[in-house]
Order: structure tokens, then C-alpha cells, then sequence
């Protein structure tokens, strides 16, 4: 019985390159979430205290958006 080796390498660098991309998407996609908490933060401060009693949530739900790392 013949054995064949059906396995192949990557090319150079190819798994080099697969991580930077991912990388590069990694940073796109946290820029991405952070723009959008952004701009729902900016869209719920401008409401007032009646409109937002309206949607169900209070000011200080509001304000609890602005945490983490990247305040804004």
C-alpha cells in the first residue's frame, strides 16, 4: 500500500499575514462599537428627562453608557 502525504504547508508567511489581518479587523470592529456607543450616547443626551422617561430608561442610564476605556 502506497503512503501519501496529502498535507501541505502555508506559504512564508501566510500565517504572519492571516494574523494581521485579523488583527486589522479586530481594531475596525472596536472602532466600529465604539462609534455607534458614541453616537447612541450623543442621540440620548440631547433628549430630554420626559422623552427618555417615554423610551423607558433614565438619565443616569444614560450617563452609565459613558464607562470603560474610552470615555467619550
Amino acid at each position: 500500500m502506497a503512503f501519501v502525504n496529502t498535507t501541505k504547508t502555508a506559504p512564508f508567511g501566510a500565517i504572519t499575514t492571516y494574523r494581521a489581518v485579523k488583527a486589522l479587523e479586530a481594531i475596525k470592529n472596536n472602532f466600529v462599537a465604539w462609534n455607534a456607543k458614541r453616537a447612541t450616547y450623543k442621540e440620548l443626551s440631547a433628549l430630554s428627562v420626559r422623552e427618555l422617561d417615554d423610551i423607558g430608561i433614565t438619565r443616569a442610564d444614560v450617563e452609565n453608557l459613558n464607562t470603560g476605556f474610552f470615555n467619550f
